[in-house]
């Protein structure tokens, strides 16, 4: 959402490497909130897929140019739907509900493919902390896939940012 805004013109370039950052500062220090709440569960639960699925997302068919074709396209709707939402006065009271219906709606539709990061900070900062914490029996972070919700919402987002200048 960042860098869509950067590019439409709605941001300031200048802010977005802090912003990047924070995000996934917040999603890293948001994994190890997790990580302590389901501390008693990782001595239990045996399959390290499982355990990663609780940081990040994964492919429900590893298909890596599909995968990002999905999160290019989930991270687009999403895109060109908040600035559609943010240009219009009458929904101004309404917008966090909208929001959350849009995403929603993105998870339910397009979600399934990949768990729909749409945001690279929402699949990298849990994978690192999920790297680095001392979680039994975790197995790999799967860095292999790691590429895919991080580019695919890059692309995406620039791609929403740019349909939504297209058409409006």
């Amino acid at each position: 959402v960042t860098l869509a805004l950067a590019y439409s013109g709605s941001f300031s370039w200048e802010l977005v490497p802090g912003y990047c950052l924070a995000q996934l500062a917040g999603a890293f220090t948001g994994a190890i909130v997790v990580w302590f709440h389901y501390y008693l569960h990782w001595k239990v639960t045996h399959n390290p897929a499982e355990k990663l699925a609780v940081f990040c997302t994964g492919p429900a068919i590893r298909s890596n140019v599909h995968n990002l074709i999905s999160e290019i396209i989930g991270t687009a709707v999403l895109i060109l739907g908040l600035l559609t939402i943010g240009a219009n006065k009458f929904t101004e009271g309404l917008n966090p509900l909208v929001v959350g219906l849009l995403i929603v709606s993105i998870g339910v539709s397009l979600g399934g493919t990949t768990g729909f990061a749409v945001n690279p900070a929402r699949d990298l900062g849990p994978r690192l902390a999920h790297f680095i914490l001392p979680i039994a029996g975790k197995g790999s972070s799967d860095w292999a896939y790691a590429w895919v919700p991080v580019v695919g919402p890059v692309i995406g987002g620039v791609m929403g940012a740019w349909l939504y200048q297209l058409l409006f």
